[in-house]
């Protein structure tokens, strides 16, 4: 199938442009289910609330990119103990309070192609979890616009836009600009392999404590 005739790098070298980043966190809830089983693309949903996230409510529908963090439970398999010596870097990674930060993608809208009638935020980690982390806590850094949302006339053709997607993604997280400074960062760029980085860009947010009513919410 054809690349798609768009560019490959999001924004100037030196970092995100207002209004970016934007800052949106809840707790991993359930989706569609469709795109680990259709797509081979597995996603973590994020409940859509212009209450607590009053951006989303007039941002335009259509895929972003940048930074995610999870807070793992030790009995997930891809937690990592903040004493974990089997990579020198995997230390630097995890953040003092439990947090460790990922490249993403995500689609915030009604998804054309299946013809949603509520409105999702649907987050496409880059890294091969080994399991789900439902009611885990995530927190994003939305650094960037990549396109509007749009239909296809058909699954391949969805699926090639979703991979272009992702490579846009690490191709442009992968420079100091874009990495957060607070801790080292894995993309795996494509072309050139992984690159384990740490940027300029102010992402304490991603791995600051949790408040009270943070901590109240991800235990309901």
């Amino acid at each position: 199938m054809a690349t798609p005739n768009r560019p490959t790098l999001i924004g100037d070298p030196s970092g995100p442009s207002p209004p970016y980043p934007l800052h949106m966190s809840g707790t991993v809830i359930s989706g569609f289910g469709r795109g680990s089983k259709e797509l081979g693309i597995p996603t973590a949903n994020l409940p859509v609330d212009d209450t607590t996230t009053p951006w989303i409510s007039t941002t335009p529908s259509g895929v972003y990119f940048g930074w995610a963090s999870l807070n793992l439970p030790a009995s997930h398999p891809d937690y990592i103990p903040s004493s974990s010596s089997d990579q020198p870097h995997q230390q630097k990674t995890r953040g003092a309070n439990g947090f460790i930060v990922y490249p993403m993608v995500m689609s915030i809208g009604y998804n054309p192609f299946y013809k949603n009638t509520v409105r999702s935020a649907e987050v496409h980690v880059l890294h091969a979890f080994q399991a789900d982390f439902y009611g885990v806590e995530m927190r994003l850094l939305i650094t960037g616009f990549i396109r509007e949302e749009k239909d296809y006339s058909g699954l391949e053709a969805l699926i090639a836009d979703i991979n272009f997607d992702c490579e846009v993604a690490k191709r442009s997280l992968a420079r100091e600009g874009w990495a957060p400074r607070e801790v080292d960062v894995e993309v795996d760029v494509p072309g050139e392999g992984r690159k384990v980085l740490r940027g300029r860009l102010e992402g304490a947010w991603l791995i600051r404590p949790s408040t009270s009513s943070e901590e109240q919410q991800q235990s309901t």
